[in-house]
C-alpha cells in the first residue's frame, strides 16, 4: 500500500492511525473467521477470508483491504476484542 495513502488514513469513529495486519495478524484473524466467529462492528458475521487489511495502531480494530482498496466504513470493522490470543 501507498505509504503516502497510509499515512492519512484513520479509524473513522476514533480518528486512530491505522497499519497494515502482519501476516502473524493476519492468519490469527483468517483462522477465527474459518471457524465462523468473526463478527464485525454490526454484528454481521464474516464470512470470507482477508487477504489484507489494517490495524489500528491501539490494535482495537480491523479493516479489510479489497483490491488494494481500503474498506473504511465502522460498519465493516472488525473488533478484536472477540478474537481468541489475537497476537498484539
Amino acid at each position: 500500500m501507498d505509504k503516502r495513502l497510509l499515512d492519512i488514513l484513520c479509524d473513522p469513529v476514533t480518528k486512530t492511525p491505522v497499519k497494515p495486519l502482519s501476516r502473524t495478524q493476519l492468519d490469527a484473524l483468517n483462522r477465527e473467521i474459518a471457524r465462523d466467529a468473526v463478527k464485525t462492528t454490526t454484528g454481521a458475521s464474516v464470512a470470507t477470508a482477508l487477504r489484507a487489511g489494517l490495524i489500528t495502531t491501539d490494535g482495537k480494530v480491523i479493516y479489510r483491504i479489497e483490491d488494494d482498496i481500503p474498506v473504511m466504513l465502522a460498519d465493516e470493522g472488525i473488533g478484536t476484542t472477540q478474537l481468541h490470543d489475537f497476537p498484539a
